[in-house]
């Protein structure tokens, strides 16, 4: 297992030395902070990488005349919303429910 000081890490990753710091302190890039001196793992880096690959993206299947879509969370949208049926609604949601205030009474 081989480890990766700072320097090595930023080089591996073709990043800034202080944004891999920055990474690694937010728990972004996987590393420990020994004493003064940032550790990497090479394997760790390696897996962080790929994490990052971008996710092979399943081509539309068209059999028998049918075209069957392969979305988990495909949504079927509605018809068209006017802008100020839009700003309506928004105003509604953004409105808040305050407490009327008390009044203070005295009596003479």
């Amino acid at each position: 297992m081989k480890t990766l000081d700072l320097e090595e890490a930023a080089q591996f990753l073709k990043m800034h030395p202080e944004e891999v710091r920055r990474r690694a302190k937010a728990g972004i890039i996987p590393g420990a902070k020994v004493g003064k001196c940032w550790v990497f793992v090479e394997d760790d880096l390696v897996a962080y990488l790929r994490s990052l690959y971008a996710t092979p993206r399943q081509a539309l299947q068209v059999g028998h005349g049918e075209q069957l879509c392969h979305s988990l969370n495909a949504v079927k949208r509605g018809g068209l919303v006017s802008p100020h049926q839009a700003a309506s609604e928004l105003d509604a949601l953004l409105q808040l429910k305050t407490k009327p205030k008390h009044r203070n009474s005295t009596t003479s």
